[in-house]
């Protein structure tokens, strides 16, 4: 477990509906801008967007498999092709890190391990890999699937994007990508809470969210 330096609660939000990609991204923009400047406070905002790709600062174009499944949207996070889409749980967290004395890598290990604890709610062992960003299970004959997947960017010493975890998506859209280039290992994958056979609401999903967050971000009141 990775805690950080208490600071003030965040604000929670939590988005009914898909919410287009483009939309979120200006949104956490603007709110990023305000929060360096001091004039709102950090944001948490829980959200689904409708089925898409994005490709992070290290995506490769032959890792683009269906160019023409799903739209694509470059994304400033680090990392490189993910799915996003309906049962996906994103949290996007807005935090300063410079107020929180945060490093990039520690902010990420600290995403983490709110994922880990999360996740361990449904008695799901979420693991890091060494080399390999996000959060992984183990499953049957050595095989290891990924359950959260972790992307930061930072503007004026605020991160923004975040992590998502997957509750029930349609696991096939990955298979128009090279997810997080897992594909050069055959005993690697992607998985969900259902496909562990975990029934859980994204309502539940969201209260372990909201409770695992104190744990690693402490806050002073």
């Amino acid at each position: 477990m990775v805690n950080v330096d208490p600071s003030p609660p965040p604000e929670w939000r939590i988005s009914a509906g898909l919410i287009p990609y483009t939309e979120a991204v200006a949104e956490m923009e603007g709110r990023v801008a305000a929060i360096a400047a001091g004039r709102t406070p950090e944001l948490i905002w829980l959200l689904e967007h409708p089925p898409l790709y994005t490709a992070g600062t290290s995506a490769r174009i032959e890792e683009l498999l269906t160019p023409d499944l799903l739209p694509v949207y470059p994304s400033g996070r680090g990392g490189r092709y993910t799915y996003h889409g309906p049962g996906q749980r994103i949290a996007y967290a807005m935090l300063n890190l410079r107020q929180r004395d945060l490093g990039l890598h520690a902010y990420s290990q600290a995403l983490e391990s709110w994922a880990i604890a999360a996740l361990a709610k449904f008695g799901v062992a979420g693991e890091r890999r060494a080399g390999r960003v996000g959060i992984w299970v183990r499953r049957d004959h050595g095989r290891e699937d990924k359950i959260a997947a972790i992307g930061v960017r930072v503007r004026h010493g605020v991160a923004y994007h975040g992590l998502s975890i997957n509750l029930d998506p349609d696991l096939k859209n990955y298979r128009g990508i090279v997810p997080c280039g897992i594909r050069e290992d055959a005993t690697l994958g992607v998985t969900s809470l259902a496909d562990l056979g975990f029934k859980a609401s994204m309502r539940d999903l969201d209260a372990a969210l909201m409770a695992c967050f104190e744990e690693v971000f402490p806050t002073t009141g």
